[in-house]
């Protein structure tokens, strides 16, 4: 009888003293690049990152990629490793995401690069348009509002990416990705502020003018509360709710049919800013913000559809009724 009580509780200090061995092998060459030993059941992902560090001191956490299948997901850095589907030997598969930016770095650049740049088309610096043009202001009125609401644009975007959002305090965005972020929105910013405020620009009509207008104000004011509602219903007061839902303020009542109304909102105001500058450029741009808006809209759709069993399927990603 205590051979069977002693054998118990050997069995029992050993499962208490369980640990992992974990091994990380390069996700492209599958060689072995780390093997942990006695690695405790609750480490977290991030610490295990943190511990592949030590062996290879240039890869800091947030440039590292961990992976239980190569073909699958990377797994987050708050997951435990008992709750991963590994054994207690488990293997890793490491990607180097390149160098990364803080997103503080990446939101200063982007936004104040961009807010320069109109700038100086603007006040129309030397070497820009013809030397007879040089720090004149256009005649048009248009071209005031363009500035105006190009201006507010931005300076809410990094005004919400702080206080709204609250993501410009926390993690990276990797480098080759903000040069290409970046060279999206300056080349757009560029050719806009060109022909905006070129000398020879033609300006629309006022009705037009004060349609766009109009349309740009109400859908910027719209999009600020939806990113507001977004917040408030992700945080610990409304950690029941499952989606999104709309509530008393009518800017977000087009949650009732539509998935990512900030989507929708963001491309009306750039719909409104292309209606009242009368431009080639604002079009376009509003063509390539909504096609790589609507890839977005449908992709958050699809995680809502799979999450929640009674998702309403009246919703579509980005317009109603339509897509």
């Amino acid at each position: 009888m205590m051979d069977k009580t002693k054998k118990a509780s050997r069995g029992k200090k050993v499962s208490r003293a369980t640990f992992f061995e974990v091994e990380i092998k390069d996700g492209l060459s599958k060689d072995q690049l780390c093997f942990m030993d006695k690695v405790e059941p609750t480490v977290t992902v991030a610490e295990l990152k943190a511990m592949f560090q030590k062996s290879y001191p240039g890869m800091y956490p947030s440039r590292q990629c961990f992976k239980v299948d190569p073909k699958g997901k990377a797994v987050r850095d708050e997951d435990v490793l008992k709750s991963l589907p590994v054994g207690t030997t488990a293997t890793f598969y490491f990607y180097d995401l390149g160098p990364q930016v803080n997103w503080t770095t990446v939101f200063f650049i982007k936004y104040l690069s961009i807010l320069g740049v109109y700038f100086l088309f603007y006040i129309r610096t030397p070497f820009l348009y013809p030397s007879e043009s040089d720090f004149t202001l256009s005649a048009h009125r248009v071209v005031h509002l363009a500035f105006v609401c190009h201006t507010f644009h931005y300076v809410k975007c990094l005004l919400e990416a702080i206080f709204v959002h609250q993501i410009a305090s926390r993690g990276t965005m990797p480098l080759r990705n903000m040069i290409k972020n970046y060279s999206y929105y300056m080349l757009f910013t560029l050719w806009m502020a060109f022909y905006i405020n070129h000398p020879l620009y033609t300006p629309p009509s006022n009705k037009q003018m004060g349609v766009g207008l109009m349309c740009f104000i109400v859908c910027e004011i719209g999009n600020y509360f939806i990113h507001v509602t977004l917040r408030d219903q992700q945080s610990s007061v409304y950690r029941l709710r499952q989606y999104p839902m709309p509530t008393m303020n009518p800017f977000t009542w087009p949650f009732v049919f539509i998935s990512c109304p900030n989507y929708t909102y963001e491309i009306g105001a750039w719909f409104g800013f292309s209606i009242m500058t009368q431009t080639v450029a604002a079009a376009i741009f509003l063509v390539f913000g909504f096609v790589q808006m609507t890839i977005w809209a449908r992709e958050k759709h699809q995680v809502y559809l799979k999450a929640f069993a009674d998702y309403p399927r009246l919703r579509k990603p980005i317009l109603p009724f339509l897509l």
